[in-house]
């Protein structure tokens, strides 16, 4: 079955969906987007991703093309459509297409925004053999530019750290400036060590992931014990578990880090105990 999938405005099969050679997302990845997991054909925490895009598009000058209102039906519409019951909703919103290329920002009076939305079907994402299994990961720099926090389309050395992962056998890349993690490729980064969980602080050098955000609300109303602050790669591999976050994963546990084994190389129970609150509440309150 053809896919259908949104582009200013209009619904079409994804075979008829197109955007300008000029287009500034394509050309100068002048663009930001969001991921949406959808549950039981519910979308999680759509109101937190809305919240992240307008302040993505702020930070960088752009005006959205739409209302949360109208994003809002826009998902549902695509979910219903694709009979998306477990999966994800990407959204991608761009400085447009000018009459020509040119590096100075165009009039948006003149140039509408470009929006684009389309779905992808995951069964079986909330069951994920790989949460059971755990995840590996290796230790990279981090060459990315100093705006983490604004979800840009700018996902080149993101992409080549999984192929290095990839080429390493590993799953995924931590990334690592000043001795210190940022976080993953796609993903917020965390370690457990005497049972206290252990994440960077927010600041431009990471996402302010919209999972992590759910996920220490609810470790802390679990009375787990929080501390936001950055930790080394040695520090990590000393740990006690280690894990990841993120809209498409959720609650990953990390069990080997650059080779070296975490605990007894199971995921571990913190970990485990968290990826079970988080679906679990967030199946309540998704719309």
């Amino acid at each position: 079955m053809t896919r259908t999938v949104y582009v200013n405005g209009e619904y079409l099969p994804e075979d008829q969906a197109k955007v300008s050679i000029f287009d500034r997302g394509f050309l100068m990845a002048d663009g930001v987007y969001e991921v949406t997991s959808v549950l039981d054909g519910k979308l999680v925490d759509f109101d937190g991703h809305a919240v992240r895009l307008a302040r993505s598009l702020a930070e960088l000058d752009m005006p959205s093309p739409v209302t949360t209102e109208e994003l809002l039906e826009i998902h549902r519409q695509l979910v219903s459509r694709n009979n998306i019951e477990e999966g994800l909703v990407y959204l991608q919103i761009t400085r447009g297409a000018p009459a020509d290329r040119d590096f100075a920002f165009p009039d948006p009076e003149e140039t509408p925004r470009t929006i684009v939305l389309f779905t992808q079907n995951k069964p079986g994402l909330a069951n994920s053999p790989a949460a059971a299994k755990g995840a590996s990961v290796i230790s990279i720099p981090d060459m990315r530019w100093a705006r983490r926090d604004i979800k840009t389309v700018q996902l080149l050395y993101p992409s080549m750290g999984k192929m290095m992962a990839k080429a390493a056998g590993a799953d995924d890349a931590w990334l690592v400036e000043d001795g210190a993690v940022t976080e993953g490729t796609s993903n917020n980064a965390y370690i457990v060590k005497d049972g206290v969980i252990i994440t960077r602080q927010l600041s431009n050098d990471i996402l302010h992931g919209i999972t992590r955000a759910a996920v220490l609300r609810f470790a802390n109303e679990a009375q787990m014990q929080i501390e936001e602050r950055a930790f080394t790669v040695e520090e990590a591999k000393a740990a006690d578990e280690a894990f990841t976050t993120s809209a498409s994963a959720f609650v990953m546990p990390v069990v080997s880090i650059d080779g070296q084994t975490l605990g007894d190389g199971a995921p571990g129970p913190v970990a485990l105990r968290l990826r079970e609150i988080y679906l679990d509440e967030m199946r309540k309150v998704a719309i």
